[in-house]
């Protein structure tokens, strides 16, 4: 078996036991038995346990910009490429949910890992922030988003109200966790939107306490 392949089985054995279990529960033992594969093959794709889950946390970064250069289409309209990138991202984060959360859980850790291995971390995570914010610049040029802050910035806080709504409002009514309104927030804010009149009319989420 080529040495790729044998690396993405490990990685995806790894990711049922890391998923299914506590990761302080789980040895390198089980994941090789779980592979079906010697302990010192893990230790040749791998330094440790710690950098096979850093190594899967980390993929996803690569998965999502993989999606987003497939399946948000170049030369559509700026809004139809936002509401493109949501609609993918969402996908991702509902299909992949484990990995989400491992994603999530190595982003914490982060705070308390040594500088080698946080500016690993951050390095994979920029390549995405990097890809939403190439088409958030778009969006720049068209006069479409507001150009007096960075599309880097901009692409982390649309990220974060993606990842936001995938981690903490699962409950949440359906039409308020749809792809149109994220973008609407995004673009326009919280504020209730004008009507033809000039008045406010009342927010879609109005008496919602999860609003």
């Amino acid at each position: 078996m080529a040495r790729r392949d044998r690396r993405r089985e490990i990685m995806a054995a790894a990711e049922r036991l890391f998923t299914s279990r506590r990761y302080h529960e789980i040895t390198t033992d089980d994941i090789a038995a779980a592979a079906h594969v010697g302990k010192g093959t893990i230790y040749r794709h791998f330094e440790d346990k710690d950098d096979l889950f850093f190594q899967i946390a980390t993929s996803g970064f690569d998965e999502l910009c993989d999606l987003l250069h497939r399946k948000v289409p170049e030369k559509a309209p700026f809004a139809d490429q936002l509401l493109s990138v949501c609609a993918e991202v969402t996908a991702f984060f509902e299909r992949r949910r484990e990995l989400f959360r491992m994603m999530q859980a190595e982003d914490g850790r982060m705070h308390w890992c040594g500088k080698s291995l946080r500016d690993r971390w951050l390095a994979r995570r920029k390549k995405l922030v990097t890809a939403v914010a190439a088409i958030l610049a778009k969006g720049v040029d068209e006069g479409a988003v507001r150009s007096d802050v960075s599309p880097e910035v901009l692409a982390n806080f649309l990220l974060g109200m993606l990842r936001t709504r995938a981690r903490d409002l699962a409950d949440v009514p359906a039409r308020l966790r749809r792809d149109e309104l994220i973008v609407e927030l995004f673009c326009h804010g919280a504020g209730r939107p004008a009507t033809s009149s000039g008045r406010r009319e009342p927010a879609e989420c109005r008496g919602s306490d999860r609003c």
